[in-house]
């Protein structure tokens, strides 16, 4: 009995921290959105990347609707030695991510 007991524990853990480091929803998306987004400013460079982690970050409200929520999914990437955050917020619907806004900051102290 016991030792079912801690199989089912042990199971239940694994789960948990399966869940716990599944990739946020929308974050293949993500990744491919923030080579765009630093393309769009920086023009074709063969020196882009963009790290595949994905932070998702507290949602915000839709200013146009407070009871609706945004995912903000984060991305880093670089070009030479410049480094980027960028912020992107979708509306997600089930299966389907909606690209709601962008944001990007140079990661630099003046």
């Amino acid at each position: 009995m016991k030792t079912s007991i801690r199989s089912l524990v042990f199971v239940a853990a694994c789960a948990i921290v399966g869940l716990a480091n599944a990739a946020p929803q929308c974050s293949s998306d993500a990744v491919v959105r923030a080579k765009k987004l630093l393309t769009f400013h920086f023009g074709e460079d063969d020196r882009i990347s963009i790290s595949p982690d994905v932070k998702e970050l507290p949602s915000i409200r839709n200013p146009a609707n407070s009871k609706q929520q945004f995912k903000v999914l984060e991305v880093w990437g670089s070009i030479y030695k410049g480094n980027y955050r960028m912020r992107l917020i979708y509306h997600a619907s089930g299966a389907d991510c909606t690209l709601m806004g962008q944001e990007i900051l140079e990661y630099a102290s003046l």
